[in-house]
């Protein structure tokens, strides 16, 4: 198990408070390293799909259930940084489940974090399909 908080508590401690400072995220096709992001890897989408094209989320391919998402960079970033785009706040969980028991925070213990990731349509739309990101899929 990865304690999934400590992502976001870092990043507070060291660019500080989380009301200034945001996570960009960007679908990346070559790997670099820096020691001020984050490679995300393994992750796949329910509800949808990534088309990697686009670089945005996409209807599914019937008789496909989940889709393998691309590595995304997590980089904190001050919120007046970021370029304003169209974009879906897709929840992740660590399981299919989407339930848990709800921890001290107030969030489900199965609930990882928000991902703030490029869309074409408006949340709405997602939000209906239950589009939603996996750490893992069930066996």
């Amino acid at each position: 198990n990865y304690f999934y908080s400590l992502l976001s508590s870092g990043i507070n401690a060291e660019y500080g408070d989380s009301s200034s400072v945001h996570i960009k995220l960007a679908i990346v096709n070559k790997v670099a390293f820096s020691a001020k992001c984050a490679y995300v890897n393994g992750l796949f989408v329910d509800g949808a799909r990534w088309d990697r094209e686009k670089n945005v989320f996409a209807e599914s391919i019937p008789k496909v259930l989940f889709d393998t998402m691309p590595m995304i960079l997590m980089k904190p970033m001050k919120k007046l940084e970021i370029p304003e785009r169209p974009i879906y706040w897709c929840p992740v969980y660590k399981t299919s489940e989407r339930r848990g028991v709800l921890s001290t925070t107030g969030h489900s213990t199965n609930f990882v974090i928000d991902m703030r990731l490029s869309s074409d349509k408006p949340e709405m739309h997602w939000v209906l399909r239950g589009l939603a990101l996996m750490c893992q899929l069930d066996d």
